[in-house]
């Protein structure tokens, strides 16, 4: 029997103890989340096979309650977002399946999976990535392959907020990283109130 995966901020993980910011700015840990992920020739055509819907490369989709995040032409990241027992069937068809199917890119344990949200997380965002990232010009079908803390990743707005996707290995620095953004905010929100 396979031993169950430890991710970083899991008790035994290398970010083991690494405090996650909470309050007006919050970081959420989705790296244990089920997550799909196919790259090379083949990809798009079998998932098109199967009956997922492929956007357009920096865009992003749905099937059957999971996000479809078209990263290239032949690189596709499908999340769960709750959809873990659809998302596994896919995956589980794809295994069975004869080529071309391209070839797993190794998303669900080479990359961490973490959520900014909180009413501050668009200003903390502001201290974490270049781009604008307002609702008009970084849409929700929006994908942007960017840094954000200085970390090369990839981010898309969810409803509650920015969902970014980065080494896993950087998890402890991106951690402080967002901390220190949202003690920024924290800060500037004092002070604007005490002004006023």
């Amino acid at each position: 029997m396979a031993a169950s995966p430890v991710f970083p901020f899991m008790p035994g993980g290398a970010a083991d103890g690494t405090r996650l910011p909470s309050g007006a700015v919050m970081l959420t840990d989705l790296t244990g989340g089920f997550r799909f992920g196919l790259k090379g020739g083949g990809s798009a055509g079998w998932l098109a096979s199967q009956g997922v819907p492929l956007p357009a490369v920096n865009r992003l989709g749905s099937w059957r309650g999971t996000r479809v995040l078209r990263l290239g032409n032949e690189d596709i990241l499908l999340l769960a977002d709750g959809a873990d027992s659809t998302l596994a069937e896919l995956a589980s068809t794809w295994h069975g399946a004869t080529a071309p199917k391209g070839y797993s890119s190794w998303r669900e344990e080479g990359w961490a999976w973490m959520r900014v949200s909180g009413p501050q997380a668009p200003r903390a965002m502001e201290r974490l990535c270049a781009l604008d990232l307002r609702a008009d010009k970084f849409s929700a079908e929006d994908i942007a392959q960017t840094r954000v803390g200085h970390i090369e990743a990839v981010m898309v707005r969810s409803q509650a907020g920015f969902d970014v996707l980065f080494d896993v290995t950087a998890s402890a620095y991106f951690a402080r990283t967002v901390a220190a953004a949202a003690r920024h905010c924290t800060d500037l929100l004092i002070d604007t109130e005490g002004h006023t």
